[in-house]
């Protein structure tokens, strides 16, 4: 196995023809830049041939200062029977003004003829024009030879000449493709092995596709047989089902096979750069994503929290500060005695619960867990379970009941208002207001009764709002679980309520996120 490769990210060419992902030029221009701070080799643009977007970023492009990483462009092969120097998609490569450009190519003599149009002939006259004619012009070329594990199964005498004529024509590398993503990982290393032998002077490389989930696999198993070169896509976006996740491929590569893929071997910034790329397309990252994502390093079963207590490798395979993660201990129906003492770590109260205090609260997330309260994404209301747990606590307000009325009034306009009474300090206080809707309405008349004893509470406001029914089986029945999250500008926190009653779920979660900042400007 080789111990250097380079690395290609095509997340903004091959990345971005994901289902969902539209990219603007400035878009663009923000992802190069994080790449080339990761220290990929190459970064393919686009294709600035087949639209103004892609044109506009080249040229953008040319301004970057960029430390380790080359911006590539991307086109195919001259068209059928036109010489390559009328090409306009070539021309628009010289025009792009990039060092280093990714030519496809057909491979799969099926291609050629039925999809093409064109003879075998005149394919390996288009590869080698191509790839020749921008060499010329000074021009890098990674050959991508599309289909290639289909077309060698199918022909393999000719998914081999295609290659050569690349090799001939002056390409650094020959990619190996697995463009229908339908090839299997001893496939792989069978194919790239034996093009190797026929081909012992070139540097190949692989680039698949998703479609059958081992994309990543498949391109750990072509560097496994000689492959000096892999490209994927940040998160693993792309067409149909994806291509490899590069965010998965090079951790593996650096971490569990030696094999340096990075120009900085700087890992650390890895799951910066995977949430960065996720916030640009506006998709949600994967929690479960290997190495970056936000569960990858999570416990949640008790006898794994307790031996992390003992040994951090006891139940993770690396130290998550590696790859720019950071382990997490779960509060969860399943915690033990060890998930609470870590969590208490993890969250710098400075508080230390005895023992039987710790089992005390363990039994009350277990007990709360079992109505449909769930922890793991509402540290808030963890929080205070911990702090209503310890000896002197006082509540700093008490919510005696509540009315939320909603009326729909002639006009069509919806009209909601909620009194509360409250006792603060002694004193009942009874207030009303109207909202936008029931909830709003809630949160503005618990504030109303509140503000004058905690002015400071005027700083903290509500920033989302979510629902989530846990059983739909009952229909208009179903228990309903509510997750707030607060802000006071400088932290966040997120609080939870659960009942069969909507209102009450939230009233539980409004009451949570007010309460939280006030117990912890008392104990600063």
């Amino acid at each position: 196995m080789v111990n250097r490769v380079t690395v290609l990210d095509t997340t903004l060419r091959d990345g971005a023809q994901m289902e969902g992902i539209s990219f603007s030029v400035d878009d663009k221009l923000r992802i190069v830049s994080k790449l080339d701070e990761l220290g990929v080799a190459y970064i393919e643009g686009g294709w600035p041939g087949s639209n103004a977007k892609d044109a506009e970023f080249f040229m953008r492009a040319r301004q970057l200062k960029l430390k380790h990483s080359r911006v590539a462009t991307f086109s195919s092969t001259r068209r059928v029977g036109l010489p390559v120097e009328q090409d306009p998609s070539i021309a628009s490569l010289l025009d792009a003004g990039m060092p280093v450009a990714v030519i496809v190519g057909k491979s799969s003599s099926m291609h050629v003829t039925d999809v093409l149009g064109t003879t075998l002939e005149e394919n390996l006259a288009m590869v080698q024009d191509t790839v020749a004619y921008l060499v010329r012009h000074g021009i890098e070329v990674l050959y991508d030879a599309e289909h290639y594990f289909d077309g060698y199964l199918l022909n393999p005498e000719y998914a081999i000449s295609t290659l050569r004529a690349a090799q001939d024509a002056g390409a650094s590398t020959l990619v190996l493709c697995d463009t229908n993503g339908g090839t299997m990982p001893s496939q792989v290393q069978r194919i790239v092995q034996e093009t190797q032998e026929l081909l012992p002077q070139a540097a190949l490389g692989i680039h698949a596709h998703n479609d059958t989930g081992v994309a990543v696999a498949n391109t750990l198993a072509g560097v496994e047989a000689g492959c000096v070169h892999v490209q994927g896509t940040m998160n693993g976006y792309g067409e149909r089902c994806g291509n490899a996740d590069l965010c998965t491929v090079v951790p593996n590569l650096e971490i569990k096979m030696g094999c340096k893929a990075l120009a900085n071997g700087d890992l650390s910034v890895l799951t910066e750069a995977s949430v960065y790329v996720s916030e640009i397309a506006n998709l949600r990252p994967s929690n479960q994503a290997p190495y970056v994502g936000l569960s990858a390093f999570a416990h949640k079963a008790g006898l794994h929290a307790s031996a992390l207590l003992r040994n951090g490798e006891s139940y993770q395979h690396i130290d998550p500060a590696r790859v720019g993660n950071r382990m997490r201990v779960l509060v969860s129906e399943l915690a033990g005695r060890g998930n609470i003492v870590h969590k208490l770590s993890e969250m710098h109260l400075g508080v230390t619960l005895s023992a039987e205090q710790t089992r005390a609260v363990a039994e009350r997330i277990k007990e709360l867990e079992s109505r449909g309260f769930q922890f793991e994404g509402a540290e808030g209301s963890f929080e205070l379970i911990i702090r209503r747990a310890l000896p002197g606590y006082r509540a700093p307000f008490e919510m005696l009941d509540f009315i939320v009325l909603v009326e729909k009034r002639s006009d069509n306009e919806i009209l909601a208002e909620a009194t509360v009474k409250a006792r603060v300090d002694g004193q009942i206080m009874h207030t009303a207001a109207e909202g936008d809707g029931p909830v709003n309405a809630l949160d503005r008349a618990m504030r109303k009764a509140l503000l004058p004893f905690y002015p400071e509470l005027s700083e903290t406001q509500l920033t989302d709002f979510k629902v989530r029914i846990i059983d739909p089986r009952t229909a208009t029945g179903a228990v309903t679980r509510v997750a707030i999250d607060a802000s006071d500008g400088d932290t966040t926190w997120t609080t939870v309520g659960c009942s069969a009653n909507i209102i009450e779920a939230s009233f539980q979660a409004l009451l949570d996120s007010l309460e939280l900042p006030l117990l912890r400007r008392a104990s600063a």
